[in-house]
Protein backbone atom coordinates (compact mmCIF):
# COMPACT_ATOMS: atom_id res chain seq x y z
CA UNK A 1 0.00 0.00 0.00
CA UNK A 2 1.61 3.62 -1.36
CA UNK A 3 1.13 6.50 0.91
CA UNK A 4 -0.27 8.80 -1.67
CA UNK A 5 1.16 12.82 -1.66
CA UNK A 6 -1.35 15.87 -2.53
CA UNK A 7 -0.04 19.04 -3.74
CA UNK A 8 -2.68 22.11 -3.96
CA UNK A 9 -1.61 24.17 -6.90
CA UNK A 10 -2.44 28.24 -5.98
CA UNK A 11 -5.32 27.80 -8.26
CA UNK A 12 -6.81 25.13 -5.73
CA UNK A 13 -6.12 22.08 -8.07
CA UNK A 14 -4.52 18.84 -7.03
CA UNK A 15 -1.73 17.00 -8.79
CA UNK A 16 -1.16 13.63 -7.00
CA UNK A 17 1.53 11.07 -6.48
CA UNK A 18 0.55 7.60 -6.20
CA UNK A 19 -2.03 5.15 -6.47
CA UNK A 20 -5.13 6.78 -8.62
CA UNK A 21 -3.23 9.28 -9.80
CA UNK A 22 -1.96 10.51 -13.35
CA UNK A 23 1.58 10.03 -14.02
CA UNK A 24 3.22 13.66 -12.24
CA UNK A 25 5.57 15.84 -13.65
CA UNK A 26 8.34 17.79 -11.88
CA UNK A 27 10.41 20.11 -14.35
CA UNK A 28 12.65 23.09 -14.10
CA UNK A 29 16.23 24.40 -14.95
CA UNK A 30 18.97 22.73 -12.83
CA UNK A 31 19.38 26.35 -10.87
CA UNK A 32 18.09 29.79 -10.56
CA UNK A 33 20.45 31.85 -13.35
CA UNK A 34 18.42 34.97 -13.79
CA UNK A 35 14.88 35.32 -12.27
CA UNK A 36 13.95 36.10 -15.75
CA UNK A 37 15.05 33.08 -16.76
CA UNK A 38 12.86 31.01 -14.40
CA UNK A 39 9.99 32.80 -14.82
CA UNK A 40 10.20 32.55 -18.62
CA UNK A 41 10.89 28.65 -18.13
CA UNK A 42 8.12 28.48 -16.15
CA UNK A 43 5.39 30.17 -17.89
CA UNK A 44 7.32 28.17 -21.30
CA UNK A 45 7.00 24.72 -19.42
CA UNK A 46 3.14 25.56 -18.14
CA UNK A 47 2.13 25.66 -22.17
CA UNK A 48 3.77 22.54 -22.87
CA UNK A 49 2.88 20.83 -20.45
CA UNK A 50 -0.05 22.06 -18.51
CA UNK A 51 0.11 21.68 -14.40
CA UNK A 52 3.27 20.39 -13.83
CA UNK A 53 5.68 20.95 -10.02
CA UNK A 54 8.65 23.86 -11.32
CA UNK A 55 12.29 22.61 -9.84
CA UNK A 56 14.74 25.06 -9.42
CA UNK A 57 17.66 25.45 -7.00
CA UNK A 58 18.30 28.50 -4.74
CA UNK A 59 22.89 26.76 -4.51
CA UNK A 60 23.96 24.36 -6.10
CA UNK A 61 26.87 23.10 -2.80
CA UNK A 62 27.99 20.15 -4.55
CA UNK A 63 29.79 21.33 -7.60
CA UNK A 64 32.64 19.34 -8.87
CA UNK A 65 34.50 22.78 -9.43
CA UNK A 66 35.69 26.11 -6.43
CA UNK A 67 34.57 27.99 -10.10
CA UNK A 68 31.32 26.93 -10.91
CA UNK A 69 27.89 28.33 -10.66
CA UNK A 70 26.40 27.80 -7.18
CA UNK A 71 23.43 30.16 -7.80
CA UNK A 72 21.58 33.73 -5.87
CA UNK A 73 22.08 31.85 -2.78
CA UNK A 74 19.09 30.93 0.37
CA UNK A 75 17.64 34.36 0.88
CA UNK A 76 17.00 35.74 -2.92
CA UNK A 77 16.85 32.35 -4.31
CA UNK A 78 13.54 31.83 -2.09
CA UNK A 79 12.24 35.52 -3.34
CA UNK A 80 12.60 34.42 -6.22
CA UNK A 81 10.81 30.97 -6.19
CA UNK A 82 8.24 32.32 -4.48
CA UNK A 83 7.93 35.42 -6.80
CA UNK A 84 7.62 32.45 -9.51
CA UNK A 85 5.24 30.74 -7.30
CA UNK A 86 2.46 33.67 -7.10
CA UNK A 87 2.89 34.83 -10.84
CA UNK A 88 2.83 31.22 -13.06
CA UNK A 89 0.61 29.37 -10.38
CA UNK A 90 2.87 26.27 -9.94
CA UNK A 91 4.57 24.29 -6.60
CA UNK A 92 7.69 24.87 -6.22
CA UNK A 93 10.52 22.17 -5.44
CA UNK A 94 13.96 23.30 -4.68
CA UNK A 95 16.85 21.91 -2.97
CA UNK A 96 17.87 21.87 0.71
CA UNK A 97 21.53 21.17 1.86
CA UNK A 98 21.88 22.18 5.33
CA UNK A 99 19.30 21.91 8.49
CA UNK A 100 19.18 25.55 8.98
CA UNK A 101 17.71 26.13 5.25
CA UNK A 102 14.68 24.20 6.00
CA UNK A 103 12.11 26.39 7.46
CA UNK A 104 13.30 29.19 5.06
CA UNK A 105 13.01 27.20 2.05
CA UNK A 106 9.42 25.88 3.16
CA UNK A 107 8.09 29.77 2.73
CA UNK A 108 8.67 29.06 -0.98
CA UNK A 109 8.61 25.69 -1.42
CA UNK A 110 6.11 22.85 -1.17
CA UNK A 111 8.61 20.17 -2.20
CA UNK A 112 11.72 19.69 0.01
CA UNK A 113 14.37 17.85 -2.40
CA UNK A 114 16.99 15.73 -0.57
CA UNK A 115 19.94 15.60 -2.66
CA UNK A 116 21.43 12.40 -3.53
CA UNK A 117 24.57 12.85 -1.80
CA UNK A 118 22.93 13.69 1.34
CA UNK A 119 20.18 11.38 1.64
CA UNK A 120 21.71 9.33 4.92
CA UNK A 121 22.06 12.93 6.80
CA UNK A 122 19.94 12.77 9.69
CA UNK A 123 19.58 16.24 10.81
CA UNK A 124 18.71 17.71 7.31
CA UNK A 125 15.79 14.37 6.93
CA UNK A 126 14.56 15.46 10.41
CA UNK A 127 14.52 19.47 9.86
CA UNK A 128 13.19 19.10 6.26
CA UNK A 129 10.40 16.84 7.71
CA UNK A 130 9.22 19.03 10.47
CA UNK A 131 8.45 21.95 8.41
CA UNK A 132 5.57 19.77 6.77
CA UNK A 133 6.19 20.34 3.50
CA UNK A 134 6.40 17.27 1.11
CA UNK A 135 10.00 16.15 1.01
CA UNK A 136 11.47 14.07 -2.19
CA UNK A 137 14.68 12.04 -1.09
CA UNK A 138 17.21 11.37 -3.83
CA UNK A 139 18.27 7.64 -3.48
CA UNK A 140 22.22 8.24 -3.47
CA UNK A 141 24.21 6.79 -6.21
CA UNK A 142 25.93 4.71 -3.62
CA UNK A 143 22.74 3.32 -1.39
CA UNK A 144 20.92 0.20 -2.61
CA UNK A 145 17.13 0.62 -3.77
CA UNK A 146 16.34 -2.22 -0.52
CA UNK A 147 17.49 0.64 1.83
CA UNK A 148 16.70 3.94 0.95
CA UNK A 149 13.06 3.68 2.87
CA UNK A 150 15.85 4.00 6.17
CA UNK A 151 16.10 7.42 5.09
CA UNK A 152 12.49 7.65 4.32
CA UNK A 153 11.67 6.62 8.00
CA UNK A 154 13.73 9.78 9.52
CA UNK A 155 11.62 11.81 8.14
CA UNK A 156 8.62 10.21 8.95
CA UNK A 157 9.99 10.11 12.92
CA UNK A 158 9.03 13.88 12.92
CA UNK A 159 5.39 12.78 12.16
CA UNK A 160 5.37 14.02 8.89
CA UNK A 161 4.39 11.09 5.96
CA UNK A 162 4.43 13.28 3.10
CA UNK A 163 7.68 11.51 1.67
CA UNK A 164 8.88 10.86 -2.46
CA UNK A 165 11.55 8.97 -3.09
CA UNK A 166 13.82 9.59 -6.56
CA UNK A 167 15.71 7.35 -8.56
CA UNK A 168 18.58 9.05 -10.17
CA UNK A 169 20.96 5.97 -10.94
CA UNK A 170 23.94 4.32 -9.49
CA UNK A 171 27.37 4.51 -9.37
CA UNK A 172 29.14 2.28 -12.53
CA UNK A 173 32.60 2.37 -12.53
CA UNK A 174 34.40 5.90 -12.84
CA UNK A 175 32.57 8.99 -13.96
CA UNK A 176 29.09 6.82 -15.35
CA UNK A 177 25.70 6.00 -13.95
CA UNK A 178 23.18 3.26 -14.63
CA UNK A 179 19.51 2.58 -14.31
CA UNK A 180 18.77 -1.08 -12.38
CA UNK A 181 14.81 -0.62 -13.38
CA UNK A 182 14.73 -3.41 -10.60
CA UNK A 183 14.99 -0.71 -8.13
CA UNK A 184 11.41 1.17 -8.99
CA UNK A 185 9.43 -1.55 -7.91
CA UNK A 186 11.62 -2.28 -4.95
CA UNK A 187 11.40 1.35 -3.98
CA UNK A 188 8.13 1.25 -4.02
CA UNK A 189 7.14 -1.47 -1.58
CA UNK A 190 8.57 0.87 0.76
CA UNK A 191 5.30 2.39 0.78
CA UNK A 192 6.18 5.52 -0.68
CA UNK A 193 5.45 6.94 -4.23
CA UNK A 194 8.32 6.87 -6.33
CA UNK A 195 9.87 9.42 -9.13
CA UNK A 196 12.14 8.73 -11.81
CA UNK A 197 14.71 11.44 -12.63
CA UNK A 198 15.44 11.35 -16.67
CA UNK A 199 18.08 13.62 -16.29
CA UNK A 200 20.67 12.88 -13.98
CA UNK A 201 20.31 9.50 -14.65
CA UNK A 202 22.13 10.24 -18.13
CA UNK A 203 24.84 11.86 -16.55
CA UNK A 204 28.41 11.35 -16.33
CA UNK A 205 30.11 12.71 -13.13
CA UNK A 206 33.17 14.86 -13.47
CA UNK A 207 32.81 13.32 -17.33
CA UNK A 208 34.22 16.67 -18.43
CA UNK A 209 36.87 16.89 -16.00
CA UNK A 210 36.14 20.32 -13.78
CA UNK A 211 31.99 19.78 -14.58
CA UNK A 212 30.16 16.71 -15.22
CA UNK A 213 28.48 15.75 -18.90
CA UNK A 214 25.89 13.78 -19.98
CA UNK A 215 24.15 11.80 -22.43
CA UNK A 216 21.01 13.37 -23.22
CA UNK A 217 20.03 11.12 -26.35
CA UNK A 218 19.45 8.65 -23.58
CA UNK A 219 16.74 10.51 -21.34
CA UNK A 220 13.44 9.74 -23.36
CA UNK A 221 14.66 5.80 -23.52
CA UNK A 222 15.31 5.95 -19.95
CA UNK A 223 12.04 7.73 -18.94
CA UNK A 224 9.36 5.28 -21.05
CA UNK A 225 11.29 2.46 -19.27
CA UNK A 226 10.90 3.63 -15.79
CA UNK A 227 7.03 4.92 -16.78
CA UNK A 228 6.12 1.20 -17.93
CA UNK A 229 7.57 -0.32 -15.08
CA UNK A 230 4.98 1.97 -12.90
CA UNK A 231 6.92 5.09 -11.25
CA UNK A 232 4.38 7.87 -10.20
CA UNK A 233 6.15 10.60 -11.74
CA UNK A 234 8.55 12.34 -13.82
CA UNK A 235 11.38 14.51 -12.56
CA UNK A 236 13.34 16.57 -15.75
CA UNK A 237 15.70 19.15 -16.00
CA UNK A 238 14.87 21.44 -18.52
CA UNK A 239 16.64 24.24 -20.07
CA UNK A 240 15.71 26.47 -23.48
CA UNK A 241 19.20 26.51 -24.15
CA UNK A 242 21.34 23.35 -22.41
CA UNK A 243 25.08 24.61 -24.25
CA UNK A 244 24.95 27.37 -22.53
CA UNK A 245 23.30 26.66 -19.08
CA UNK A 246 25.63 27.22 -16.09
CA UNK A 247 25.13 23.98 -14.36
CA UNK A 248 24.20 20.27 -15.92
CA UNK A 249 23.14 21.45 -19.02
CA UNK A 250 24.87 18.20 -20.73
CA UNK A 251 21.73 16.22 -19.04
CA UNK A 252 19.48 18.76 -19.77
CA UNK A 253 16.23 18.02 -21.66
CA UNK A 254 15.65 20.57 -23.93
CA UNK A 255 12.72 22.80 -23.64
CA UNK A 256 11.44 22.67 -27.50
CA UNK A 257 11.58 18.41 -26.59
CA UNK A 258 9.69 18.64 -23.74
CA UNK A 259 6.09 18.85 -24.90
CA UNK A 260 6.16 15.72 -27.57
CA UNK A 261 8.64 13.84 -24.86
CA UNK A 262 6.01 14.30 -21.77
CA UNK A 263 2.95 13.08 -24.15
CA UNK A 264 4.69 9.73 -25.00
CA UNK A 265 5.11 9.47 -21.57
CA UNK A 266 1.37 10.03 -20.57
CA UNK A 267 0.25 7.44 -23.35
CA UNK A 268 2.12 5.16 -21.91
CA UNK A 269 1.22 6.03 -18.21
CA UNK A 270 -2.44 5.49 -19.56
CA UNK A 271 -1.60 2.24 -21.32
CA UNK A 272 -0.25 0.37 -18.77
CA UNK A 273 -1.99 1.41 -16.01
CA UNK A 274 -1.49 1.37 -12.33
CA UNK A 275 1.17 -1.05 -10.93
CA UNK A 276 0.64 -3.85 -9.08
CA UNK A 277 3.10 -3.95 -6.34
Amino acid sequence: MVRNVELRTPDGATIGFGEGFPLALIAGPCVIESEDHVHRLAREIARAVGRFVFKASYDKANRSSIASYRGPGLKEGVRILAEVKREAGVPILTDIHEPSHAEVAAEAADILQIPAFLCRQTDLLVAAGRTGRVVNIKKGQFVAPQDIHLAAEKVASTGNEKILLTERGTVFGYRNLVVDLRALPIMRKAGRPVVFDATHSVQLPGGAGGTSSGEPEFIEPLARAAVAAGVDAVFVEVHDDPPRALSDGANALRLDFLQRFWRRLQAIDRLVGAPDF
